[in-house]
């Protein structure tokens, strides 16, 4: 199949000129169309609306043990939510801190209280001269934010088919104390929509660190977002706590999750979830901080969901509308970038992303071409630590807030950026 790289120069002279005519085009129609975040559409929230009124009167604000939920107390969650979280996390609901509205403050609070306190009677992280933190790329943004904001320092490991490429997180751990955590999206990880193999999830657990306070941060974000209802076209993930007590090392782990992208994310709930020890020690901390998160909110969730079935049901049909969406991109990218070349893309069975891979040293220059053409994308380098994608390749494709013809619109333009790019690249 002929490529972009296979033509002459005067034919790609020509075919540039065609792709900029078409831009042009394109940008006098004046679009404002945004792909940026990977937020739920308006009608996947409508699903949720119903929650609302499930908590209305003065009885329906008492929980199951009497608890009056409008009122101080019960710093680690109603038993209810805690029942309900741990189908999310697969733990016992012993086990687990329900909070507030975003596991990603969960997660900032624990890199926190290591730096602060230490974990389990280690020395406070933030004594240490310098320490590391491993990061698969590419990955998630916001996870790298956390971590820079403290001034961790990132080490990028390269993600594969399977997860991380565990050869390097093993050299890693093992020659090096000051590496402490990595960060894991194991399900339909973002960006690429990857799930863990077994064999990954079992040699984290199992992996020798030198830092005998290593923690892994398992983000469960997308542990039901599935895009496919059949059990056999939905991604399965060993339980990361269950290998490592297996391993013998059962407080390696903190385990996150939230309903964020399930109802609400301005008002959902969250969770962590550790060995009994760490959930100790979790509460412990919290105790100084807070009396308690939103029962109120934990309540009308349990009321609206109830429970792992109800929880399926519910994303079976967020999935009947984010399924069309994804479809579209991966089919919009296979008829406009099969015979251009230097091109890769994901198709994810899960999760709220597709990763797209560009010709080496053309991702800012799409990006840039889409954001003056009226399609606002993630930031080109954003999957990488500190933004920096040594490769200028890797673009975060976020299909779900658009209606279904607004982003069909949009990948029209991202496709034609792509050629436009690729083409002047070539041309020198």
């Amino acid at each position: 199949m002929t490529t972009y790289a296979d033509l002459p120069g005067d034919e790609l002279g020509t075919l540039k000129a065609e792709l900029e005519a078409q831009y042009a085009e394109i940008k006098a129609r004046g679009l404002a169309l945004n792909m940026a975040r990977g937020k739920p559409g308006a009608d996947q929230l409508d699903l949720s609306m119903p929650m609302l009124a499930t908590v209305t009167t003065a009885e329906d604000c008492r929980a199951e043990d009497g608890t009056d939920c409008r009122n101080y107390g019960v710093l680690d969650g109603l038993p209810e939510a805690k029942r309900f979280m741990a189908c999310m996390v697969e733990e016992d609901p012993a086990n687990i801190v329900v909070g507030g509205n975003s596991s990603l403050s969960l997660m900032y609070e624990a890199v926190a209280r290591c730096l602060d306190f230490g974990t389990l009677g280690s020395k406070p992280w933030s004594q240490y001269d310098g320490i590391k933190w491993l990061c698969p790329t590419p990955g998630y943004d916001r996870h790298f934010g956390i971590t820079e904001a403290f001034g961790i320092e990132m080490i990028p490991v390269p993600m594969t088919a399977d997860g991380p490429d565990m050869d390097e997180v093993e050299r890693l751990v093992a020659g090096d104390a000051s590496v402490k955590g990595i960060w894991c999206v194991p399900k339909y990880s973002n960006p690429g929509g990857v799930t863990y193999s077994d064999d990954v999830v079992r040699r984290l657990a199992a992996m020798e660190c030198a830092a005998d306070d290593f923690r892994i941060f398992w983000d469960n974000a997308y542990c039901v977002h599935h895009l496919y209802d059949d059990a056999a076209d939905q991604d399965q993930l060993l339980d990361i706590g269950a290998a490592c007590r297996e391993a013998g090392n059962e407080h390696r782990y903190f385990k996150f999750a939230s309903t964020s992208k399930v109802t609400h994310p301005g008002s959902g709930i969250s969770a962590i979830a550790a060995s009994p020890d760490n959930i100790a020690e979790i509460k412990k901390r919290m105790g100084v901080g807070t009396i308690g998160y939103d029962k109120l909110n934990q309540l009308r969730h349990v009321k609206f969901l109830k429970d792992a079935d109800g929880l399926a049901a519910h994303m079976a049909k967020h999935a009947a509308i984010l399924r069309p969406k994804f479809e579209l991109v991966v089919s919009k990218l296979d008829e406009g970038l099969a015979e251009v070349g230097g091109c890769s893309w994901s198709s994810p069975r899960g999760g709220y992303f597709v990763s797209f891979d560009a010709p080496e040293g053309t991702a800012k220059r799409i990006v840039g071409l889409a954001k003056e053409a009226g399609v606002t994308m993630t930031g080109a380098g954003a999957t990488y630590p500190y933004k920096q994608d040594p490769r200028d390749s890797n673009i975060r494709i976020a299909p779900t807030l658009p209606p279904l013809a607004e982003l069909d619109a949009a990948m029209d333009v991202f496709v034609c950026c792509v050629k436009l790019a690729y083409a002047e690249k070539l041309l020198g």
